[in-house]
């Protein structure tokens, strides 16, 4: 799309959600993690974020130009017996699930996790704990490989009665 000015909108980046395979192992797919960014200016007007609406505004089959990878690639550790420890907030949740994806809920020929992931994720409310029903999956099917902790900062405080981050 375009500005008021007419100049095109800037490039936005987003981590991609999704395993190599996606997330119905056919590789037609890819997933984002996206909050939509919507709030009240200093004046009280209504501002939407443009990249973040567009995308939570599409329907199945709107067709969408995207380019990558850019910038600095995260990589797995090349031992599959590797502890790895993850730590994110809100939607940076993204590439972790990716990873998560792949050790737990894919089987590859080539690559079985031995190894153990413990994963920390903070958000301020229970509302933003997103993908909490997959993580609880791959614990299960993870047993004592997957580690899952995470802090809701505006609800839950911690021994000493005081807010919970990661």
């Amino acid at each position: 799309g375009q500005q008021e000015n007419g100049k095109p909108h800037k490039l936005r980046l987003y981590s991609i959600a999704s395993s190599a395979p996606g997330d119905y192992g056919d590789a037609n797919t890819v997933s984002l993690c996206v909050k939509r960014l919507i709030y009240n200016d200093d004046e009280g007007k209504e501002v939407k974020g443009v990249c973040s609406n567009y995308l939570c505004d599409l329907k199945e089959g709107d067709e969408v130009d995207i380019t990558g990878p850019v910038g600095t690639a995260l990589l797995l550790p090349k031992d599959p017996n590797a502890t790895v420890i993850m730590l994110a907030t809100g939607t940076g949740i993204a590439p972790f699930r990716s990873f998560l994806w792949r050790y737990f809920m894919e089987k590859h020929p080539d690559f079985e996790f031995g190894g153990k992931a413990w994963l920390f994720l903070g958000v301020p409310t229970t509302s933003a704990l997103l993908y909490d029903d997959e993580f609880k999956k791959m614990k299960e099917l993870g047993g004592d490989k997957f580690q899952y902790d995470y802090a809701i900062s505006r609800e839950a405080n911690d021994a000493n009665g005081d807010k919970m981050y990661i």
